[in-house]
């Protein structure tokens, strides 16, 4: 057959990358899964953290307690720690364990300093430095808890079985109440908020109406002492047994003091 006649044509194909619409869309794709990824890392890590945590986050942002800055400086708030800290030890201005007490004292006030605007757990973090293992590192910490609440910030100092913190006549402080106290005294003295003070028994003790009251009025005096003015104690009370903090009623835990750093809120024209 003859084929001499045929005409063969080849069609060469023109690609065109991204046709009409180009490659916009692959922008928009990798935006839109970019902000998914971090939308659902926000809620996860929302569902994992506590009300504590999210509370903290929410007074950094918008701080409670105004504190005299009286030397300026630093790396923010909280120079690089976590703004949580119960149960913590305390540490000096280099972050090195040194003497329980003079590393309480000072890391406290440097603390304080550090900032002219501090949240109510940045006082916490104050009173109880900055990481590790209270218990361990100071055995005066023992005595210590602290909580925020929507009163303020409430500081216990309690008992612990064989270490009390008054003689047997349950009104004259023993050594270790005075030196807490003193501390937290210092600490409160840079700021401007309110105190209240109330004394806690447990149940079985002798009169805890006059020795709950007599504890307190005590602990306002050594606050005084400790720079505190007289113009911003608020109110002193003696609760007797009546709040207990644990379910025994009887435990040790429940003698104890509570310093209270009220909020100041806004007042109502």
């Amino acid at each position: 057959m003859d084929r001499k006649g045929n005409v063969i044509v080849i069609r060469r194909k023109t690609v065109i990358a991204g046709g009409h619409h180009g490659g916009a869309w692959k922008v928009a794709y990798a935006d839109f899964v970019t902000a998914m990824m971090a939308f659902f890392l926000l809620m996860w890590l929302l569902s994992t953290t506590d009300e504590q945590t999210r509370l903290g986050l929410a007074d950094y942002f918008s701080p409670t307690i105004p504190i005299h800055d009286s030397r300026g400086g630093g790396d923010g708030p909280f120079d690089g720690d976590s703004m949580f800290s119960q149960d913590v030890l305390a540490r000096d201005e280099t972050g090195q364990k040194g003497d329980p007490e003079k590393l309480t004292e000072a890391g406290a006030a440097d603390a304080v300093d550090q900032a002219s605007d501090q949240s109510l757990y940045d006082i916490e973090k104050a009173l109880l430095g900055g990481s590790g293992d209270a218990m361990e590192a100071d055995p005066l910490l023992e005595h210590i808890r602290t909580r925020v609440t929507d009163e303020g910030l409430i500081i216990e100092v309690f008992d612990i079985e064989g270490s009390p913190l008054f003689a047997a006549d349950g009104t004259t402080a023993n050594p270790i109440f005075g030196r807490l106290v003193a501390m937290i005294g210092r600490v409160l003295s840079r700021t401007t908020n309110p105190v209240a003070v109330s004394g806690h028994l447990a149940t079985g003790d002798p009169d805890p109406w006059t020795i709950s009251t007599a504890r307190a009025q005590l602990s306002r005096q050594l606050l005084e002492t400790s720079g505190v003015a007289d113009a911003r104690i608020n109110r002193v009370t003696g609760k007797a047994d009546r709040a207990p903090v644990i379910d025994d009623p009887a435990a040790p835990r429940n003698r104890r003091v509570e310093i209270t750093l009220l909020r100041r809120f806004p007042k109502q024209e």
